[in-house]
């Protein structure tokens, strides 16, 4: 583990806490975690940091898709059938990513985060209980390659926002309500976790210490996230997804301004 201050080690494991918390809730803790990471250990190499960001988001991931499976109606087949198309398609998305220009793509994806948030706030049944029926074939392979290649070949090549996008295209492709959207995601975002994982592991840029301390932090905010979307329902998901996808759009432009 790197020399690092006890103030900063008590930063980066409140960070993680809350990261844990906004991922459990609605997806995006990234937005926090990685960045008070990069602030925190600037002399440490990307990779490195890149490596223990997955090895700490892994733990709190899993212990909010628990918390959900004992209490949200969650297909787990069909989350871990998008979650293996998830995984392909990152792969995909990192292979093609040296090519890819992110000054291009940020512009792009602010717009249809807008367009996403303006659709939420116009339309308050989104992600309330759905009467959506059976999920059928068409849109079972609708949520496959276009909910899992797309988004996961998205996080490979560019990656802010994945959880969310996860959450939004499940309620719309499958009709589910955003707590069982949350909670089908982040199955979905085990699997590219511990795919992404097993990478930086056999590279070997993990730290291993500070990651195992912030995963304590990050799996108890993962919990109990999960638990308070559980008991306050789609309305509660709906404004902290709102707050999130704003937060990803403010992040985004400040990233371009200051390319």
């Amino acid at each position: 583990m790197p020399d690092i201050s006890l103030t900063m080690l008590v930063v980066l494991c409140l960070a993680a806490a809350a990261a844990g918390w906004i991922d459990a809730v609605v997806g995006g803790g990234g937005l926090l975690l990685l960045p008070a990471l990069l602030l925190g250990l600037p002399h440490v190499p990307t990779a490195q940091i890149l490596g223990t960001n997955k090895a700490v988001a892994i733990v709190g991931t899993s212990g909010a898709a628990v918390t959900y499976l004992r209490s949200a109606p969650v297909d787990v087949r069909t989350a871990v059938r998008i979650g293996l198309a998830a995984l392909a398609g990152s792969m995909g998305g990192a292979f093609f990513a040296a090519g890819i220009s992110s000054e291009v793509l940020r512009p792009v994806i602010m717009v249809v985060l807008l367009g996403v948030a303006a659709f939420v706030m116009l339309r308050p049944s989104f992600g309330g209980a759905q009467a959506g029926g059976p999920v059928t074939r068409r849109r079972m392979a609708i949520a496959i390659v276009l909910v899992g290649g797309g988004i996961g070949f998205y996080d490979g090549l560019f990656g802010p926002g994945t959880g969310t996008f996860l959450v939004l295209a499940l309620t719309a492709v499958l009709h589910l309500d955003l707590v069982t959207a949350s909670a089908t995601a982040k199955i979905v975002n085990v699997c590219t976790n511990g795919g992404a994982l097993a990478m930086f592991a056999y590279q070997g840029t993990v730290m291993w210490q500070l990651a195992a301390l912030m995963a304590v932090f990050n799996l108890a905010g993962g919990m109990f996230g999960a638990r308070m979307a559980l008991r306050k329902g789609s309305e509660f998901v709906r404004g902290v997804l709102l707050v999130v996808v704003f937060s990803l759009v403010a992040k985004l432009a400040f990233d371009q301004w200051t390319a």
